[in-house]
C-alpha cells in the first residue's frame, strides 16, 4: 500500500447501468492502495461501500427506477432531467469535497458536473464510459440531425441556452453542450470492443476499451443448478433488467413455451412492477423471482432472454451465453442488431414474443456449432482486453505525481 495514498474521486448518477459497471474497476483500485470517494445518490451507497470506497451521498432529482413513465416519450423529455441534476447537483457535490478536492476525477459520461469540478480543481478527469461511444464521423452521420431536431423548437433553443450558460459560468467555455459527455479528454469504455459499432473509426487516443469488468459479485446473492436437474438438461435465463420489466406477455410466453418441459429450467426475473398472479400457473420447471443475481446464472446458463441492455448484453457474451434479445428502448434496439451481426444472437419484438417465436429462436441457438464458435471467439477477445486490472492500470497512469 502506498504510504501517502492518492484521492481519487468517482461520480456518477442513480441508475445501476451506469454505477454497476465500473464497480469492480474502484475495487481493484481500492485493492492498490488509493483512497477512493464515490459520489452517488444514497440508494447506492451500499453497493459503493462494499467495494471499499466512501460513499458521499448527494440528492438526485432524475426519474428512478420506481417511475420509468417519468421520462416521457420525446427526445428533450430524456434530455432535460440530467442537465436539471446537473445544475442542482454541481453545488452538492462542490460542498463535499470543499476540504477534500482529489487528485483526479473519475466519472460516469451522465455526470456533467464531474468534468467541471475536474477544471475548477485543476486536476485530471477520466471518464468510465459503460456504454457505446461516438466514432469519427458519428456527429455527421447522427449528432448534427439531433441538434438540429431539438433546436426547431423554441424548448429545444432553451435548453441549449441554458446547457452554454452553465457551461460558461463554470470555466468550460471551450467545450460544447453536446460534446461534454461525448468527447471528453480521457476515457475508458467499460463494454467490448465487439459491442461497439465502426470500431475501428473510434479515436484511441481518447477511448480505450477495458472490456467487460464484472468482478465478484458475491454480495449480491448465488445460485446453483437445482439438485435434481439432469446433467443434460438446460439452464434458460429470462430477463428485462430493471427498469422496463412490465413485460407480462414475454413472461407468459416463457411459461408457455418451456413450461413443463424437464429438459428445461427456467429462471423468470418479473422485476417490481408485474404481478406474479398474471402468469397463472406456474410449472416446477419455471422459478419466478422480483429479483435474480444475474451474473451468478449465466455463468451456468445456456441461453439469455434480454431486453438487450449494454450490461446484460455484455455479461452474455462474456459467459459465453447465446442471446434472444427483446429491446424496449434506448441503446437496446442498436445492441440487439449487433449481437445478432455477431452471430451468438436473436431479436424478436417485444410485441412479436409469442410461445412459438420464443422457441423458434432459442432453439435456433441452443448446440449451434457456429453461434458457440462466435462465442468462443469473441470471450477470448475479451479476456484479452483486460478488464478491471488493465483499467486501473490505465488510471493509476494518469495519476499526479507526488
Amino acid at each position: 500500500m502506498p504510504q501517502h495514498p492518492l484521492h481519487l474521486a468517482m461520480f456518477s448518477i442513480p441508475a445501476h447501468g451506469h454505477v454497476q459497471p465500473n464497480l469492480d474497476v474502484i475495487r481493484e483500485l481500492v485493492d492498490r492502495g488509493h483512497r477512493v470517494t464515490y459520489a452517488v445518490p444514497a440508494a447506492f451507497a451500499d453497493l459503493v461501500a462494499a467495494t471499499g470506497a466512501e460513499p458521499r451521498p448527494w440528492t438526485s432529482v432524475l426519474p428512478t427506477d420506481d417511475n420509468p413513465e417519468a421520462w416521457g416519450t420525446e427526445l428533450l423529455d430524456h434530455l432535460e432531467p440530467f442537465l436539471d441534476d446537473a445544475v442542482q447537483a454541481l453545488p452538492q457535490l462542490a460542498a463535499a469535497y470543499e476540504d477534500d478536492a482529489p487528485d483526479l476525477v473519475l466519472h460516469d459520461s451522465a455526470s456533467f458536473p464531474a468534468p467541471l469540478l475536474a477544471r475548477r480543481w485543476g486536476v485530471p478527469a477520466i471518464q468510465l464510459t459503460p456504454h457505446i461511444v461516438g466514432w469519427d464521423g458519428y456527429e455527421e452521420e447522427f449528432g448534427k440531425a439531433m441538434r438540429e431536431e431539438i433546436a426547431r423548437t423554441e424548448r429545444g433553443r432553451a435548453y441549449y441556452a441554458r446547457f452554454r450558460a452553465w457551461l460558461d459560468e463554470h470555466g468550460m467555455t471551450d467545450v460544447e453542450p453536446d460534446l461534454l459527455a461525448g468527447r471528453p479528454a480521457r476515457a475508458l469504455v467499460l463494454i467490448p470492443r465487439a459491442m461497439q459499432p465502426h470500431a475501428d473509426r473510434v479515436d484511441g487516443s481518447i477511448f480505450t476499451f477495458v472490456g467487460s469488468c464484472q468482478g465478484d459479485r458475491a454480495a449480491q446473492g448465488d445460485w446453483r443448478r437445482p439438485a435434481g436437474l439432469g446433467p443434460d438438461a438446460k439452464v434458460l435465463l429470462v430477463s428485462m433488467g430493471s427498469v422496463f420489466t412490465d413485460a407480462p406477455d414475454v413472461y407468459r410466453a416463457t411459461i408457455e413455451a418451456f413450461g413443463g418441459r424437464p429438459e428445461w429450467h427456467v429462471v423468470l426475473q418479473i422485476g417490481k412492477f408485474t404481478d406474479p398472479a398474471v402468469l397463472g400457473e406456474v410449472p416446477d420447471n419455471v422459478e419466478v423471482h422480483a429479483w435474480v443475481p444475474q451474473l451468478a446464472i449465466l455463468r451456468q446458463a445456456d441461453v439469455f432472454v434480454t431486453h438487450a441492455g449494454m450490461g446484460g448484453s455484455q455479461e452474455g457474451l462474456a459467459n459465453g451465453v447465446p442471446m434472444v434479445c427483446v429491446p424496449q428502448a434506448a441503446d437496446q434496439f442498436m445492441n440487439a442488431e449487433t449481437l445478432q451481426s455477431l452471430g451468438v444472437a436473436r431479436q424478436l419484438a417485444k410485441g412479436e414474443v409469442t410461445a412459438e417465436a420464443l422457441a423458434e429462436a432459442v432453439g435456433s441457438l441452443v448446440d449451434d456449432p457456429d453461434v458457440a464458435g462466435a462465442l468462443r471467439r469473441i470471450r477470448a477477445e475479451i479476456a484479452e482486453e483486460g478488464g478491471s486490472r488493465r483499467a486501473a492500470d490505465l488510471v493509476e497512469a494518469q495519476l499526479p505525481a507526488r
